[in-house]
């Protein structure tokens, strides 16, 4: 899954590197270490420019929520749990389906942070003798030092209990697509600590690679064997994890010292 990432890229340097034509300089979001549910992220999609006269889709960076709200929900509610998006069924699922049909997006990360649990703690859960185990987390991101694009899903949401001109009137919310984590080695593994994603969690967020970004983001892209085809996982081998410090387990910390990479695990692992 993906619950927690890392986006600390300014917008004009994102920008550039999506070749963004359209972005409103006044919505600026602070770099965010420890990007949670429901804050405000940065997204790329291609629509056309609202009150332009065209209906052209143009490149743009928006400030999205995280938490998808379905545009036919009474209430705002549900889009904490809306967070991901399975690749898998999300043509099936009424929440993702018209967004995965007309409305795609491109999340931005440094990358993302998974929790292993601890081995101990795994047995005492397992035996029905703790519910909440210790868990380390580990970051993830591209082994290059390249943006991490996210698959993402948004939806824009009327409050029925604002009038027109309220501007939180409309929400404009996303979602993380994933899928099964990657099971070959990752970038760099050396024999010890987990060997692939997979080792250290069963899914994890779809990333497009930059020859996928402009037909995931195009409106053109609607029939279902296309979207198929995209939703599919990227190569092996692109990313590395490692270790880092447990204070990135409470959203109230942040700064750039939660990725900094630690020589050993807090908490005992598997491996």
């Amino acid at each position: 899954m993906c619950g927690r990432y890392a986006a600390s890229r300014k917008p004009e340097d994102l920008a550039d590197l999506f070749e963004v034509r359209q972005w409103d300089p006044t919505e600026t979001i602070a770099p965010d270490w420890n990007v949670a549910p429901t804050k405000d992220v940065y997204a790329v999609l291609d629509r056309p420019v609202r009150d332009s006269g065209s209906t052209e889709p143009v490149r743009q960076l928006r400030v999205l929520r995280w938490g998808l709200v379905p545009s036919w929900a009474k209430t705002p509610e549900g889009g904490a749990r809306l967070i991901n998006a399975r690749a898998e069924t999300a043509l099936e699922k009424p929440s993702f389906r018209r967004a995965l049909t007309a409305r795609r997006c491109l999340i931005p990360a440094d990358g993302y942070y998974e929790w292993m649990t601890a081995a101990e703690e795994r047995k005492l859960e397992e035996q029905g003798r703790r519910k909440r185990t210790r868990k380390q987390p580990y970051f993830v991101t591209p082994a290059d030092g390249s943006v991490m694009a996210m698959a993402g899903l948004y939806e824009f949401w009327r409050d029925p209990t604002l009038p027109d001109d309220h501007p939180r009137a409309w929400w404009v919310t996303c979602s993380v697509l994933t899928t099964a984590a990657e099971t070959g080695a990752l970038a760099g593994y050396e024999g010890h600590g987990p060997r692939s994603l997979a080792d250290i969690h069963p899914r994890m967020p779809l990333m497009m690679t930059p020859d996928r970004w402009d037909t995931w983001l195009t409106p053109a892209t609607t029939h279902p064997d296309a979207l198929q085809e995209l939703l599919g996982a990227p190569p092996e081998g692109l990313m590395r994890a490692f270790p880092v410090g447990t204070a990135v387990s409470s959203v109230q910390n942040n700064g750039p010292e939660l990725v900094e990479p630690l020589p050993a695990p807090e908490e005992e692992t598997l491996f």
